[in-house]
């Protein structure tokens, strides 16, 4: 195998061109997705695995293609006066150093029983959605103080992002919603600030341990810019008409995806 620049592994780069085209579209659908509900690792990343990818590199190059794609959705929720940079700095640092040490732990943590239950933390937030009509219409009185959210909700949610990844944007929409208050426009706005921060900071570990692919990465981050911008643009415009029903979607798929997959524990657990 070839080493190319920051010591990657140039073999895996050497998709075809129409792969790389494929996977850039898959992202663009995952951008789109992600940018109003999150769970676009999803479907990236089972395309990377399936044009030949190994695992270790597919997780990399979707923090890549995922940095790109949710910076380019959070700069559409800033503009259009969802959120700002600032107000969010220091949560934003929460969650990338945070995302830093969960990517950097990954291999030594004990995680196999959250993913277990993963698939039905999801189904319990798209029920909660689905069932509180008006949750997250309005601004509510906070349950818990900025200070105290930022310094625990968002890291331990950042730390998963780094580790694990799954469903890491409605878990901070359902925060920013329950604990905070907010309406679920501004909620969907901070999220992808703090998701984008927790992108940056994973991908600044896997750039140094240098098992990012390059190529298909930046195809597929300007796919996932694409619909990351379109996904919310349509959300700022329509608001929880439009959030809400994807998001109530995204995690039922996530959670079905989850549980499709023959490896989860439940299956063992039936078969014994």
């Amino acid at each position: 195998m070839r080493s190319g620049v920051f010591g990657v592994n140039c073999g895996a780069m050497e998709l075809s061109p129409d792969l790389i085209l494929i996977l850039a579209g898959v992202a663009f659908v995952a951008g789109f997705v992600d940018s109003i509900a999150g769970g676009g690792g999803l479907l990236n990343v089972p395309a990377m695995l399936l044009a030949g990818m190994d695992p270790v590199s597919t997780l990399a190059t979707n923090k890549l293609q995922g940095m790109f794609g949710v910076g380019a959705a959070s700069l559409q929720y800033v503009r259009h006066g969802v959120t700002s940079w600032r107000a969010m700095r220091w949560m934003m640092l929460a969650s990338g150093v945070a995302a830093l040490f969960g990517a950097a732990l990954v291999t030594s943590l004990p995680t196999q029983h959250l993913k277990a239950a993963l698939p039905f933390v999801l189904l319990v937030i798209a029920l909660y959605f689905l069932l509180s009509p008006r949750l997250g219409d309005v601004e509510a009185e906070p349950r818990l103080k900025e200070g105290v959210f930022a310094s625990t909700v968002v890291p331990a949610i950042g730390f998963y992002d780094g580790a694990i990844g799954p469903g890491t944007g409605s878990f901070f929409a359902l925060g920013f919603i329950t604990l905070r208050g907010e309406d679920i426009l501004r909620a969907t706005g901070k999220t992808k600030l703090l998701n984008f921060a927790s992108n940056v900071g994973a991908f600044v570990f896997f750039l140094f341990a240098g098992k990012i692919v390059w190529l298909t990465g930046i195809g597929m981050a300007i796919g996932s810019v694409l619909g990351a911008r379109l996904g919310a643009t349509l959300a700022v415009k329509a608001g929880g008409k439009i959030i809400k029903p994807v998001l109530v979607l995204a995690c039922s798929a996530m959670a079905i995806k989850l549980l499709s997959d023959p490896a989860h524990p439940i299956w063992a657990f039936f078969a014994g």
